[in-house]
């Protein structure tokens, strides 16, 4: 599949791309400077994303890998893979809200189907959405991920997910044969 951002790098991230990944992930998806972009969800959630403590144990856990996206060393985007018996968990996407809509997220959902697939043989890729996300949704369906119904709670009282603003949060599992 041809991309619109061709002249992407792709690497797996270290603990020294920890301070930049906090960076980005934070800006995709909170506070103001995430509402240049339209994968914001400052109107759902306050507080953090992510933070280093969180990201130094994904980059620690085996069968994980953050995909990293640059264009000239400077860090673009991201997501997180993990080997799951099923295939493969995809999360923690995150594009630079000035680069959103030019073809980066596509390049880089590309790429972690290729990784999961030639690097671990998995079948489909899966992912969870928060089910507010109509637009969101939609795009992952116009990529080929299809709605399964399936809902889990948003964990509401830890922190560490963000501070929702309303009372009614839940995550909807995605799922794509690769």
């Amino acid at each position: 599949m041809v991309t619109a951002a061709p002249d992407l790098a792709f690497r797996t991230a270290t603990a020294a791309d920890v301070p930049a990944l906090v960076e980005l992930v934070e800006s995709a998806y909170r506070g103001e400077s995430s509402r240049s972009g339209w994968t914001t969800e400052a109107d759902l959630l306050d507080g953090q994303r992510t933070d280093p403590e969180s990201l130094v144990a994904t980059l620690a856990r085996p069968d994980t890998v953050v995909l990293l996206a640059e264009r000239d060393g400077a860090l673009l985007a991201c997501c997180t893979l993990e080997r799951r018996p099923s295939g493969a968990y995809f999360g923690m996407f995150s594009v630079r809200p000035t680069q959103q809509g030019g073809g980066v997220g596509r390049a880089v959902l590309a790429e972690a189907e290729r990784f999961a697939g030639a690097e671990w043989g998995a079948t489909e890729l899966e992912m969870t959405v928060i089910v507010q996300r109509e637009d969101l949704i939609a795009w992952y369906e116009r990529r080929g991920f299809r709605r399964t119904g399936e809902l889990s709670p948003f964990p509401y009282g830890d922190e560490r997910f963000g501070l929702p603003k309303r009372d009614d949060l839940a995550f909807e599992k995605l799922v794509k044969a690769l």
